[in-house]
């Protein structure tokens, strides 16, 4: 269920956004009986409650709408105040919050008589300025702001609340947005290149970009240990579904080895296993990366998160349990040294997707007959993505540019014409009358719609992105 969706005259209610939800029955002191989806129904429950402590008693006013319910509620206002206010003010069928389920209105109960009216209760604003303030401890926004008017299209109304979720609504009403202005700073999506520093998991940086972006919609390419830094490619929303798209491409690292011991984990913070007094030459890095061979099967570190039989690999290792490690095949396209010591040497490599760097080393160490491992591991290049362009982590807001899907792909792309916008929107099969190869990105009106992908003579859709 997407919370924080807009539902206004120019966004009409779209019934795919909301074919989950799931409404709920509730009756008023009136006995009069309101539907809400489920957490709107929670949430003004315990605002309702809340606010007796404070003597402030409402009730439901108004719920969820069926269209029907609409029409008649526009008769009722033409009759009552005419054409002309109806279609200044009056949301049309579509175009209403209260067919979310999401939305409601309230009215007050002042000395046991109902304030029903909407002349009346704006007759007692201090009371609802109270009611305002505590609307994003239950995940709950003033949907029509007074000072806003030209944003929303609707006049100020301080008994209209929607449910959007807590961390959003304190976004909302900490900044004095609307639900639209919301919309256009947070309902994005793309790409953005971070640097990451050492200390912090890959999941860390995303779980702090997450709440910059205020989304779950993200993910990132590529682990990085917390003893590594550089370059990590994030994915926000939308952009999340071409995950395997920019995974697979070759990355670039700048690793730093200490030469003479061994660990468990392959790096300087692991259980010391082997020691060694022997020392390295020139001539013995030479051969090294001269002779280290391009390709070949390499082992999966034991502290990893690849599952083997549903567990994972760390899981085995800090239980002590023994497990055959799996090997995969792994292309190492560049290997060059860049500065050495009798027991450390730093190097710059290129290597496929599923190399790891600590199991190079440790491999780098047998050919050398002496144990290795990583001191220090930096990031500089994934694909055509460089550690140059990415940002501090302490650098990013909300207004941090995105790098767009069609700018971070690189395969065709095709602006499509109305005639096939609804099949490639549907994800239908079309023919291939683009020659395309591979894959295609189509748009329309430089949205991103779809990925396609050759099936044949044919046109398969690889992913949808709306």
């Amino acid at each position: 269920m997407n919370y924080k969706i807009v539902v206004n005259k120019d966004n009409p209610y779209n019934k795919n956004d909301f074919s989950n939800i799931e409404l709920k029955k509730i009756k008023n002191s009136s006995d009069e009986e309101y539907l809400l989806e489920k957490r709107t129904l929670k949430a003004f429950l315990n605002l309702k409650e809340d606010l007796k402590k404070d003597n402030i008693y409402i009730d439901l006013a108004s719920a969820y709408r069926t269209y029907e319910e609409q029409e008649r509620i526009i008769d009722k206002l033409n009759e009552l105040y005419g054409k002309d206010y109806t279609i200044k003010y009056a949301a049309k069928v579509g175009e209403s919050e209260h067919h979310t389920g999401l939305a409601f209105d309230i009215y007050l109960i002042i000395n046991n008589k109902k304030v029903l009216t909407n002349d009346d209760l704006l007759k007692h604003d201090d009371i609802f300025k109270k009611i305002i303030k505590l609307l994003p401890n239950y995940g709950l926004i003033l949907r029509y702001p007074k000072g806003k008017e030209k944003i929303t299209c609707y006049n100020y109304e301080p008994w209209h609340y929607r449910y959007v979720g807590k961390t959003t609504a304190k976004i909302i009403m900490n900044n004095n947005l609307t639900l639209e202005e919301y919309n256009n700073l947070y309902n994005k999506s793309g790409i953005i290149l971070v640097n990451k520093p050492k200390g912090l998991t890959s999941r860390d940086v995303v779980n702090r970009l997450g709440d910059i972006f205020d989304t779950k919609k993200i993910g990132h390419n590529g682990t990085l240990d917390p003893l590594a830094e550089g370059l990590l490619v994030v994915t926000i929303n939308k952009a999340t579904k071409i995950n395997e798209l920019l995974t697979s491409v070759f990355k670039e690292y700048i690793a730093e080895v200490k030469v003479g011991i061994g660990t468990d984990t392959l790096d300087l913070e692991g259980k010391v296993e082997k020691t060694s007094n022997k020392r390295i030459t020139k001539e013995m890095l030479d051969n090294l990366f001269k002779n280290f061979p391009k390709r070949y099967l390499q082992e999966v570190p034991v502290y990893s998160a690849i599952k083997v039989n549903g567990k994972k690999l760390y899981q085995y290792a800090r239980n002590n349990e023994k497990i055959d490690l799996p090997k995969r095949e792994v292309t190492i396209k560049e290997l060059e040294l860049l500065d050495y010591k009798d027991d450390y040497f730093k190097f710059r490599c290129i290597v496929s997707k599923g190399t790891y760097i600590r199991s190079l080393i440790k491999d780098m160490g047998k050919y050398l007959d002496i144990p290795c491992v990583m001191s220090s591991l930096l990031r500089t290049r994934q694909g055509k993505f460089s550690l140059d362009k990415a940002l501090k982590l302490e650098d990013i807001n909300i207004n941090s540019p995105l790098i767009t899907i069609k700018d971070a792909l690189d395969i065709d792309i095709v602006e499509i014409s109305d005639d096939i916008y609804k099949k490639v929107i549907n994800g239908a099969i079309i023919n291939n009358n683009y020659h395309i190869k591979d894959k295609v990105l189509f748009t329309k009106n430089s949205s991103e719609l779809a990925i396609y992908k050759v099936d044949n003579d044919k046109l398969r859709c690889y992913k949808t992105l709306k």
